[in-house]
């Protein structure tokens, strides 16, 4: 394996490695107008995995996907697939009572059983392995907490215990451990589904934009190309959906980004996966990179477009990854954003107020493995007219007053307040401060400007309002994109749209 050159360095790219070594093959951009019996929108795990299982059953698929498959949230994963989803199960239960916090373990559980049963059935090697949660406590109130989870734990028959010691170089009061958990290769797995999607006849378009939906005799994805899927049912299953109606997901979710850095080590890595209780959060699980052994060191999230310098979070992770290990062979690094429901229960299911053949799934809150393959099951029933166990559980248009309505006024005030602050700031700096690779809020003729200098001494301006309601958008060091303090939208330094809710590219001034 080709190492980095410096063991304190972090790597100048942002880049995960799971797409290395992986064949996808690449598909034509949707040029006609088709019918299908089923429009998927989004080729990550939640479309793919919709696909493979609608695909065997029988039914016509068409999976749109704006850029190429698996390149988006799916890609900048840790790939645990896992029930245990920090500590949650005690939180669970006194919002949702006992009988749904079963359902959600249970539902989350069959999908790790999916993904064995399923890699075993087509015979891939995806690097899948069963191996033990833990979320530990570094303070004694967060010990308290990890008490209260273990009391869940045993009300809803999970197995799993407390332990006061982990194996790690790591001080702590106390851990809980859920066992039959697992870690995999997920692009290695779905790479997998997607060639057994084209075998049964799917069909799959990248690049391929989907912008509104339409009801005339029956629902319509309309392309930005002006072309349409007929379908009978159309899934949303991007990261943020890319149709809402009136849903109104913006209001009712959060963004959050978080820090990757996968990275050779001198102590040998135990067995286990592990995850802070305290906030921001430290992870860590085994993976392979190259045939390699490597540690995924993971975590320091914060609301997407705000914070400090966002290298920070990454020189954060490896100063506890050498506490931990010892020095560190920094070989990638990476970010990837999460979007959180008001209760951190997914939104899957038919979007609210509208037609009931659209369908959406969103809000995974960092669980994006397990999730997506739940939203892939509950989607696949829908779609097809069956019952599911776990639907009314994870429907969107559910709403507990407990934590949903605290949790609405708590995100939509923070939303004003930066839609306020971004107004009133007047920037200090002028484009031509900038040095090659820095990126900063200016001022350009009198208004507020975002702007960054590439290595070739180029100047790249645009407006920085957001495109999506008016906020004005943050320059992201780490990853070289303008986003969004209030939604979670993101743009690269031209301008284009990475990340939704917008739609919208920000408005260029230098052309």
């Amino acid at each position: 394996m080709k190492a980095h050159p410096s063991t304190n360095a972090l790597p100048e790219e942002s880049k995960p490695f799971w797409r290395e070594d992986v064949e996808i093959p690449a598909f034509n951009p949707l040029d006609e107008d088709i019918h299908v019996d089923v429009a998927i929108v989004g080729g990550g795990i939640t479309g793919v995995t919709a696909a493979y299982l609608l695909a065997r059953e029988g039914v016509s698929v068409a999976l749109l996907e704006a850029d190429r498959l698996l390149c988006g949230s799916t890609s900048h994963t840790t790939a645990k697939i896992t029930a245990q989803h920090n500590l949650f199960y005690d939180e669970l239960i006194s919002h949702v009572g006992l009988d749904k916090a079963q359902r959600y373990y249970e539902s989350n559980q069959q999908a790790i059983e999916f993904v064995q049963s399923t890699a075993t059935q087509l015979g891939v090697d995806c690097e899948f392995q069963f191996e033990d949660a833990y979320v530990f406590a570094t303070t004694a109130k967060s010990a308290q907490k990890i008490e209260k989870e273990y009391h869940a734990y045993q009300r809803l028959r999970i197995p799993g215990d407390i332990t006061v010691t982990i194996p790690l170089h790591i001080p702590i009061h106390n851990a809980i451990r859920m066992s039959h958990q697992a870690q995999f290769h997920p692009l290695k797995f779905l790479a997998a589904l997607v060639r057994e999607i084209q075998e049964k006849g799917a069909r799959i378009f990248e690049q391929t934009v989907a912008v509104d939906v339409t009801y005339d005799n029956s629902p319509s994805v309309i392309t930005r190309s002006g072309h349409r899927v007929i379908a009978r049912k159309i899934l949303a299953c991007s990261h943020y959906p890319f149709y809402s109606g009136q849903g109104y997901y913006f209001a009712r979710m959060y963004a959050e980004r978080a820090y990757v850095l996968a990275a050779k080590t001198k102590t040998e890595y135990p067995s286990g996966m592990y995850i802070s209780a305290e906030s921001p959060a430290r992870s860590l699980r085994s993976a392979r990179v190259h045939g390699e052994p490597v540690v995924l060191v993971t975590g320091d999230g914060h609301r997407t477009g705000q914070g400090p310098d966002t290298l920070t979070h990454y020189k954060n992770l490896q100063a506890f990854g050498e506490q931990v290990f010892g020095a560190l062979d920094i070989l990638y690094r990476w970010s990837n954003q999460d979007l959180y429901t008001l209760d951190k229960i997914p939104y899957i299911g038919e979007i609210a107020n509208v037609h009931p053949n659209v369908l959406v799934a969103t809000g995974y809150k960092k669980w994006g493995m397990s999730s997506g393959i739940v939203a892939a099951h509950i989607l696949r029933d829908l779609a097809l007219g069956r019952d599911n166990p776990y639907a009314d559980l994870y429907h969107p248009g559910r709403f507990y007053a407990d934590p949903s309505l605290r949790k609405f006024l708590m995100h939509n005030g923070t939303v004003t307040a930066h839609l306020i602050k971004g107004k009133l700031q007047i920037p200090s700096h002028n484009p031509d401060d900038l040095v090659v690779g820095e990126g900063s809020v200016v001022t350009y003729n009198g208004r507020r400007a975002g702007a960054y200098k590439d290595e070739q001494g180029k100047i790249y301006l645009v407006d920085t309002t957001c495109t999506h309601m008016g906020c004005e958008v943050n320059w992201n060091h780490a990853e070289r994109t303008w986003d969004c303090p209030c939604h979670g939208s993101r743009f690269t330094y031209t301008g284009e749209v990475i990340q939704g809710p917008a739609k919208k590219p920000l408005e260029r001034l230098d052309e």
